[in-house]
């Protein structure tokens, strides 16, 4: 604590709110623009991608569904870029979201920063949890229909799968040959997924693509399904991941963003309307229960999706990774005695806690939908669009404050809408399911 209380009581004391940024002991400016455009890409291409044509295209429809898509790409690409623009605001290289806003707003902004952006994290890696969970699940039932495994025993395996990989690999530098791992699961059960929804759906008879519900429950699941919109492409940890990128920072980043929003946002839209075309309003929140096809092939994209979201979630939990490592001064070799048994009983503690609530509720999806009204939205779209005002505003027009700040009333209202949408969900849903239900 006294590391932060200094840097926190100097944003205090210094009327222009400079932060000293604090020092990190991960690695930074180390990595290539192509190996954090691959980071980017993975969370995009992430196993999360085989529900989107369940709790998206499903809720909107056709031309819903596709242009919320298309609009999403278009402008989680533009927000991105304002957040990697002022990377360097200030002279400062701002390794941290939290960082960033308190250098320009001051400590209560830096305090709520960082406790939305690791709320929002945290539920991310329950998900990712609760996914591989399913994954697992489903790659069972491919082979027994006892039904004696329920989804909590699963959840179980992958947690315990990711704090191996989390004691294994420091820090989001040393992902290194894992992003290639990755990427060539992520192709895996992405074409297995198109390839096998092709299939079903030239073989199968027409399909309804009514949008299902009442006129009042379509409008709560189409608020819902436009703030997931927001989870497809955006991370809401942009400083954290350009801190890895060498210089120069802000053109490298810029180019990661652009290698994320063009060759590595292809798979999930094809898979996203292949998934549609073929099952409709059936189309499951999780791709491969609707699929038919050959059991090893099924099984194999499966144990991919499994694997992928591993690694995907080291990537999410990276910033907390590296908040307990700094603070506690974990340095050195990876293979230490003392770094190897921090590292397993700090962040063995912090996935068994995430690994208890992913089995508690498993249905935590109506969770992270509030969580994303509360955080993800002004993380991704409201503060860049501020941060952005602030820091350009000697070199940009009138015309364009007033785009950004008609950004954020739009988006405060998104945001608003969202939150009650969720807690509709949410309510609703518990009275439906009970706690380690297996779903």
């Amino acid at each position: 604590m006294g590391e932060e209380k200094e840097v926190m009581s100097h944003v205090i004391s210094n009327p222009s709110f400079e932060v000293e940024v604090p020092e990190t002991l991960h690695q930074i400016g180390q990595d290539s623009w192509f190996q954090v455009g691959l980071v980017l890409t993975t969370t995009v291409n992430c196993a999360y991608a085989l529900g989107y044509a369940g709790t998206i295209m499903v809720p909107l429809g056709w031309i819903g569904g596709v242009t919320g898509m298309v609009l999403s790409t278009i402008i989680s690409l533009y927000a991105s870029t304002l957040m990697a623009k002022i990377h360097q605001y200030g002279e400062k290289r701002h390794i941290r979201y939290r960082d960033l806003a308190g250098f320009m707003y001051g400590y209560r902004a830096y305090v709520i920063v960082w406790g939305l952006q690791y709320a929002n994290l945290f539920l991310i890696n329950i998900g990712f949890i609760i996914l591989g969970g399913q994954a697992l699940k489903a790659f069972y039932l491919l082979f027994r229909e006892d039904h004696e495994m329920k989804l909590p025993y699963f959840i179980i395996i992958a947690g315990l799968a990711c704090v191996i990989f989390a004691v294994s690999v420091p820090h989001l530098s040393a992902l290194g040959v894992w992003m290639a791992v990755s990427t060539f699961l992520s192709i895996v059960y992405f074409s297995i997924a198109f390839a096998l929804c092709l299939k079903d759906g030239i073989n199968a008879p027409p399909r309804d693509y009514s949008i299902p519900g009442s006129s009042s429950s379509r409008a709560f699941t189409t608020i819902g399904a436009a703030a997931s919109l927001v989870f497809v492409y955006n991370t809401g940890m942009i400083p954290e991941i350009q801190a890895t990128v060498r210089a120069p920072v802000v053109d490298n980043m810029l180019k990661a963003l652009y290698f994320q929003f063009t060759i590595g946002v292809v798979p999930v839209h094809a898979v996203t309307y292949m998934g549609y075309w073929a099952y409709g309003s059936k189309s499951s929140s999780y791709l491969l229960y609707n699929v038919s096809g050959p059991v090893w092939l099924r099984g194999l994209a499966n144990i991919a999706a499994f694997f992928q979201s591993i690694i995907t979630l080291h990537i999410f939990a990276s910033p907390t990774y590296e908040y307990l490592d700094t603070k506690y001064r974990i340095s050195g070799s990876v293979l230490a005695f003392r770094n190897l048994s921090f590292r397993t009983v700090v962040r063995g503690g912090y996935l068994a806690i995430t690994i208890f609530l992913s089995a508690l509720l498993p249905f935590l999806g109506d969770f992270m939908s509030f969580t994303g009204a509360i955080s993800t939205i002004p993380l991704t779209f409201i503060l860049p669009n501020h941060m952005y005002i602030v820091a350009m505003r000697k070199q940009i027009s009138s015309l364009q404050k007033s785009w950004h700040w008609f950004n954020i009333l739009f988006f405060s209202c998104i945001a608003v809408a969202a939150l009650v949408a969720s807690v509709r969900l949410i309510a609703m849903d518990s009275k439906t399911y009970h706690a380690f239900a297996d779903l």
